[in-house]
């Protein structure tokens, strides 16, 4: 039985061939990743689905760092060894790009796209398990960091996902699990909402990739 080729995405009776193999290496090629992109966006989030123009350099971004391309990587001083915190205003895509981006490649492990604010309300009904549970191998990309509510398990206040960022550092350091996010917040903000420990760690933990603060609203 021939094994799928990572290069070749099928969806439904289409092939869509985002790059070439040579020397067993992937040669991937952007124009032909858009292409895909916007087909795979329209199938999962509407008709109305589109790439911007105004938004290829993040993209670009994060298609190199998706295929693992060393050298383009470097060039944007991006670390491998990290996740990738995507940040921007209300309504720039940030969600829509990291649930589309995963499907470029499919022989990677993928990652789940979990809201914060479902991790708090986990957190409210059965209390620190929730923490334990995203503090395991799996790998996730946090969406909408900072703008959850705070904890409250029979009466005790938590910074939930500050507790999870804490956890996945050390997951990082132990394992080598990456995890990512979204946020609509700055690094300042970030700092204010977390303390400055886990502010630190967030470095260690994300490349910061971020879209201009004037980004227009995407959304209907």
């Amino acid at each position: 039985m021939n094994q799928p080729l990572p290069h070749i995405i099928t969806e439904g009776a289409t092939q869509y061939q985002i790059g070439i193999v040579k020397s067993d290496h992937i040669h991937y090629n952007f124009n032909e990743i858009l292409i895909y992109l916007e087909i795979k966006g329209k199938l999962l989030f509407g008709k109305n689905f589109k790439i911007y123009e105004d938004d290829m350099q993040i993209l670009y971004k994060l298609c190199v760092y998706f295929i693992k391309d060393h050298a383009s990587c470097e060039r944007f001083g991006i670390d491998l060894n990290k996740g990738i915190l995507l940040s921007g205003p209300v309504g720039c895509g940030k969600t829509s790009l990291m649930r589309l981006l995963r499907n470029i490649v499919p022989h990677f492990r993928p990652y789940e796209v979990i809201p914060t604010r479902n991790i708090t309300f986990g957190f409210n009904n059965i209390g620190f398990k929730t923490i334990e549970e995203f503090g395991n191998n799996k790998l996730f990309c946090f969406d909408d960091l900072g703008v959850e509510p705070l904890g409250r398990h029979f009466g005790k206040d938590c910074n939930v996902m500050g507790e999870v960022l804490l956890s996945r550092y050390e997951l990082l350091l132990k394992n080598k699990i990456l995890t990512h996010a979204t946020t609509n917040l700055n690094a300042q903000e970030l700092e204010e909402r977390y303390g400055n420990r886990v502010r630190s760690r967030m470095r260690q933990l994300f490349n910061l990739i971020a879209f201009d603060k004037s980004c227009a609203d995407k959304r209907d």
